[in-house]
């Protein structure tokens, strides 16, 4: 007599996202959907980002890839080869050990999603942001 187990899997369902605290002044929104906060992982941060007019972070070098797709308004990203301006509809990579700064020049500020991949993804309050970005206040650059 033969015993047969059927595994059924199913797509986890994510309830919401979690709000992290943000960086940068003036405040923006992070709600994030998959990541180290809203669903434990480590390698992946998928958050859905609302920056408001005249916002700006501090310049940092991520440890991890970050994919941005603007789905409104305008991100500004600054570089150490330059400045280069992202629009509704347009995407940016910044590669992981790649200077960074992000900020929102125009009226309306902007909307766009954030996917990060790699080890030590995670958005940081502006108290830990150092810690795994490596942000200017963290080592100078």
């Amino acid at each position: 007599m033969s015993c047969s187990a059927i595994l059924v899997i199913m797509p986890d369902l994510i309830q919401e996202p979690t709000r992290i605290a943000a960086a940068g002044q003036p405040p923006k929104l992070i709600d994030e959907y998959v990541g180290r906060v809203n669903t434990a992982g480590s390698t992946l941060s998928i958050a859905h980002m609302r920056s408001p007019s005249g916002w700006a972070e501090t310049g940092q070098r991520p440890e991890f890839d970050e994919y941005t797709i603007v789905l409104s308004g305008t991100l500004g990203i600054e570089s150490e080869s330059g400045q280069m301006t992202v629009r509704a509809g347009q995407g940016v990579h910044a590669r992981a050990g790649e200077w960074v700064r992000y900020s929102t020049p125009g009226d309306e500020g902007a909307e766009y999603i954030s996917v990060c991949v790699g080890e030590a993804t995670v958005w940081l309050s502006s108290a830990r942001i150092g810690e795994t970005l490596g942000n200017e206040a963290a080592d100078g650059v």
